[in-house]
């Protein structure tokens, strides 16, 4: 029993397939597997309450520029009532909105506004509204590059990010703090005050901070020579036979920091032969894996890497769906002489580096 209630008889309303996830972070406690379930809901919610203030902030910056475009104030006829550039169609999630709202005589400009999807916003940053773009909606967006597909990438990631915390998803492998950065960015394109005041509001990252379980499935290595080479190829590389626990994700730690790029591990081989026979040889393999290998050989030896036997973890990327960021490195304030956070690795989860601000936090 948890309380007054019983673990069991909860799992069974919830179903087991929905909080399967949950007991296997939570390693088969199902008393800690609902407190795990319970955070994944709080955050969830929190999130969504951000991504609400964005929607808004959103459909009005854009609704605002449409409004002058179509000179709605001399014409008389509301924006979305009218053909736009391209031949493009917004009859359809108009006519759906218009359609849910007679019936309770609420059919005014502002309520179809309203009541227009986030996906339906998220839609006029795409390809076929190139000439909307051009000719008013970058307006909608002064702090941004100009470039429409910057905004289109940013507001469908969070559109997406949105639709998971609608269909009460779990957060477990969700990199909650990178969504919220992405909603706080795309704030900052419309205007820097509301995106300080989205970020001060926000209470998404407190609670993802009290995650109830949290797994050392990181290990951050020292990284002198490692770091640099990661930068190139995207590889970590080390001595042959080095222990490490069972672990999906390496970071660094250089230049008195862990360093913000946090790399899921792809593959580990262990003794492969550094040489350029060696390259070669895997080079010509049918194993993707042999290749990418051979490609890491060819860039450490070409920055003064020498001969012998290594280790070799090859390591995602920017930009790879399960790669994770920091926000920024997290510093070491350890001075003199052995004070390093670390001679060669540290168990630390990847929760924890992304909630710290310091490795005093860790």
């Amino acid at each position: 029993m948890s309380g007054d209630y019983a673990a069991t008889d909860v799992w069974d309303l919830l179903s087991e397939r929905r909080l399967d996830p949950f007991l296997k972070a939570a390693g088969g406690d199902r008393d800690a597997a609902l407190k795990l379930y319970v955070w994944s809901s709080r955050t969830a919610a929190v999130s969504f309450e951000v991504v609400g203030h964005l929607e808004v902030l959103l459909r009005n910056a854009l609704d605002r520029e449409l409004r002058a475009y179509f000179d709605e104030s001399s014409i008389g006829i509301p924006w979305f009532l009218m053909p736009v550039p391209d031949g493009a169609d917004l009859s359809e999630a108009v006519d759906a909105v218009r359609a849910r709202l007679r019936p309770m005589k609420r059919e005014s400009r502002h309520q179809i506004v309203a009541g227009l999807s986030f996906g339906f916003w998220s839609g006029l940053l795409g390809r076929k509204y190139e000439q909307l773009w051009r000719d008013c909606l970058r307006h909608a967006f002064p702090n941004s590059s100009g470039q429409r597909k910057q905004l289109s990438v940013a507001v469908e990631g969070v559109r997406k990010f949105r639709n998971r915390l609608a269909h009460h998803d779990s957060l477990l492998n969700v990199d909650v703090p990178f969504e919220i950065r992405r909603v706080i960015e795309v704030a900052s394109f419309i205007d820097s005050s509301a995106a300080k005041w989205l970020q001060e509001v926000s209470t998404a990252m407190d609670q993802y901070a009290l995650r109830p379980i949290a797994v050392a499935d990181t290990a951050v290595v020292a990284a002198k020579d490692a770091w640099p080479l990661y930068q190139h190829c995207n590889a970590y590389v080390c001595q042959p036979g080095r222990f490490f626990r069972p672990v999906e994700r390496i970071a660094f730690y250089f230049d008195s920091h862990i360093q913000s790029d946090i790399p899921r591990i792809q593959y580990r081989r262990d003794n492969v032969e550094w040489s350029a026979a060696s390259a070669d040889r895997l080079r010509k393999s049918v194993d993707v894996m042999d290749r990418k290998i051979a490609r890491v050989i060819d860039e450490s030896r070409s920055h003064g890497w020498i001969a012998g036997s290594y280790q070799v973890f090859l390591l995602t990327h920017a930009g790879d769906p399960v790669h994770r960021q920091l926000s920024c490195p997290l510093p070491h304030r350890g001075i003199g002489r052995g004070s390093a956070f670390t001679q060669r690795q540290r168990y630390v989860s990847l929760h924890a580096l992304e909630v710290s601000t310091t490795t005093d936090d860790l």
